[in-house]
């Protein structure tokens, strides 16, 4: 039997003598590192190959094929296998930690926001070899176990659900398509808020919301007594199908915005927004009433169209008066979803196109599990006493 002390002075020799720009030194490393990595199985199973021996611990089991990236190039290595006895060849151990630890490390740049071609020079430094962002993008896949896991983790009570959804582009079939990312965030009995899901898909708004919606209820969500969410006609339509009877709020943000396309001319446009406003910041639903009217008769005779439009959509305003006072400031808007809209935002301007549906998905939803570990330690976001 090779002893492994003499295999590895051995080889430590013949690596002295190697010159590194040479073009047959993978292929001499190749040898070196399957040399010693059979060495290293006989010691470990206390016999060489067919050699029988009553120190004998296992059994030989073939090969396996392995491509490793070293620094000197790609290496096709043939790494022992054994029966009866686990074995992985030390040689290569440290250098899977290494690399494991790499692929985190790039992951996790990936979705903080630095880009591919960013990260592709921080591997070429650090590894000495080059790398294309599709191999970037493949370093993140790593986080598809996390991802899968938050997908799929069960969820409980919660009282306000709050919706949006944002756009993004994605290549698909060699077509660039606007894709669609829904989100949803809860605030639970204790008052704190979670990321509750995320999605992305190319289907229709109406059935990619039901589905979400769907799948939200399946995970275990229940005691919902408020949705808030802009007015998003697919999601009114799944939530009349999944949710018919949860009250809903639209956000008075996006109501005061949506007033300005209604008004007769762009000078107009900022007043307009700043009254409907104002008919939110009553003290009660019977005031907010009282401004609507006092709106409506200001701006009849100028702006016609906007003040049926607002009659028709105002009573859509209202439903946080139904709460404690003291949740409305942040009943009445998707302004809990803000930090996490802005994040997305930040982090896909620089990716730019999304080279499929799963990239996406796998960026924004990482980008959610790190915002809802962050709410987990703040401070309360409503006192629910």
């Amino acid at each position: 039997m090779i002893s492994e002390a003499t295999n590895k002075h051995f080889i430590e020799e013949l690596l002295e003598k190697l010159i590194l720009g040479s073009e047959r030194t993978p292929r001499i490393l190749e040898k070196l590192l399957n040399q010693l990595m059979l060495a290293e199985r006989e010691s470990v199973l206390g016999a060489a190959p067919y050699e029988r021996s009553e120190d004998r611990t296992g059994f030989a089991n073939g090969f396996k094929d392995r491509k490793y990236l070293s620094k000197i190039g790609d290496l096709s290595l043939k790494i022992p296998q054994t029966r009866d006895v686990s074995f992985y060849p030390s040689c290569l151990e440290k250098g899977e930690r290494t690399e494991r630890a790499l692929m985190l490390t790039f992951a996790e740049a990936y979705v903080q926001g630095v880009s591919t071609r960013k990260v592709g020079k921080i591997v070429e430094e650090l590894c000495g070899r080059s790398v294309s962002s599709t191999t970037v993008s493949e370093y993140a896949k790593i986080l598809d176990k996390e991802v899968l896991a938050f997908k799929e983790r069960p969820l409980g009570f919660y009282k306000y659900l709050y919706l949006d959804a944002q756009y993004e582009k994605v290549r698909h079939e060699g077509v660039v398509r606007s894709m669609a990312v829904l989100k949803a965030i809860g605030v639970d009995s204790e008052g704190r808020r979670e990321v509750l899901g995320i999605s992305c898909s190319l289907s229709e708004a109406e059935v990619h919301w039901r589905s979400f919606l769907q799948d939200l209820l399946k995970r275990g969500l229940v005691g919902i007594e408020l949705i808030i969410s802009d007015d998003h006609a697919g999601l009114k339509a799944a939530l009349r199908a999944v949710l018919p009877s949860v009250k809903w709020q639209r956000c008075i943000f996006h109501l005061a915005q949506n007033a300005m396309h209604h008004s007769p001319s762009k000078a107009m446009q900022s007043e307009i927004s700043e009254a409907v406003k104002g008919i939110y910041g009553a003290q009660d639903r019977a005031e907010a009433e009282a401004r609507l009217k006092r709106v409506v008769e200001k701006f009849q005779s100028k702006a016609a169209k906007f003040c049926a439009w607002l009659e028709t959509n105002f009573i859509e305003g209202l439903t946080f008066y139904d709460f404690p006072k003291k949740h409305w400031r942040k009943i009445r808007t998707v302004n809990a979803l803000e930090r996490i809209n802005r994040e997305q935002k930040r982090r896909t301007r620089v990716a730019g196109l999304f080279p499929s549906v799963e990239s996406c998905e796998r960026l924004v939803i990482s980008i959610g599990i790190r915002i809802h570990e962050d709410w987990s330690t703040e401070r309360k976001y409503m006192d629910m006493e």
